[in-house]
């Protein structure tokens, strides 16, 4: 039984557990705030695997993910990095942002996204087999994709692909009830004024409001914080520095909150 709150919007539960059953890769697809660690955290426990979680960046190395020597008073030996460790031993590595990694690092994963499953370890000669449970799971936002930071074509076709989006607006305000406790009608509200952000097209908001934010927001209002505070602190200020866009974001916060006095 999964302790970790997740609600479906689709086949996604379904489809993830076949391509867990067959060992097929998967890529999520989404945008920041939406879920996908979420899920990820959730299946892994529907699975009871084991989720090993890495943040990519530009400065991780095929060593962060595979392992390196290191020396202790005994003298040198050889530590398994997160990849390496769910391969050997079966579970779930959930790669985030798998465009911020550099392309020498995941070529690393060609091996294991493909019918061989196994990874080679240059620094010591082993080639090791896939664990029977082992799954690999990468995840990227498709808009911070440009020239320089996208995934090829090759590694794209290795794995099932997953689109995630913000969930529809009843879905949402039960995540929104459910994670924070708040009532019903500043749920709806809360969920309108994410709506209304999302589709705004002349404010330069590089990303739009996250589950997440509104989550936090909901929180801290049933801490007791004024509802047009909370939604300040959590939605506006996190958006943006921008004076404008913050006066744009303000107007639309009291159209739904009253601003205290």
């Amino acid at each position: 039984m999964s302790d970790t709150y997740y609600l479906p919007q689709g086949n996604e539960v379904e489809l993830f557990e076949a391509s867990a059953s067959m060992n097929l890769p998967v890529l999520i697809k989404g945008p920041t705030g939406c879920g996908k660690t979420r899920f990820i955290e959730h299946m892994g426990e529907k699975l009871n695997r084991k989720v090993y979680t890495v943040v990519c960046h530009d400065d991780l190395s095929a060593a962060d993910l595979v392992g390196r020597h290191l020396i202790n008073e005994n003298g040198t030996f050889w530590q398994d990095g997160p990849l390496t460790k769910a391969v050997r031993e079966g579970g779930i590595c959930y790669l985030d942002e798998i465009i911020e990694a550099r392309k020498d690092t995941t070529v690393v994963l060609h091996s294991l996204a493909d019918y061989r499953r196994i990874l080679p370890i240059d620094r010591t000669g082993e080639v090791i087999q896939a664990h029977p449970d082992f799954m690999l799971v990468v995840s990227y936002n498709p808009g911070y994709q440009n020239v320089l930071k996208g995934m090829k074509p090759s590694t794209k076709q290795r794995f099932i692909s997953l689109e995630f989006s913000y969930p529809k607006p009843e879905i949402e305000k039960d995540i929104i009830i459910k994670e924070s406790g708040v009532d019903e009608e500043t749920s709806i509200k809360l969920v309108l004024i994410a709506s209304e952000i999302r589709n705004l097209t002349d404010t330069d908001i590089q990303e739009a409001v996250s589950t997440r934010l509104l989550v936090y927001c909901a929180k801290l209002i049933v801490k007791g914080f004024d509802r047009y505070e909370a939604c300040i602190h959590t939605i506006v200020q996190s958006l943006s520095d921008e004076e404008d866009v913050l006066e744009v974001l303000e107007k639309l916060i009291s159209l739904h909150f009253t601003k205290s006095s």
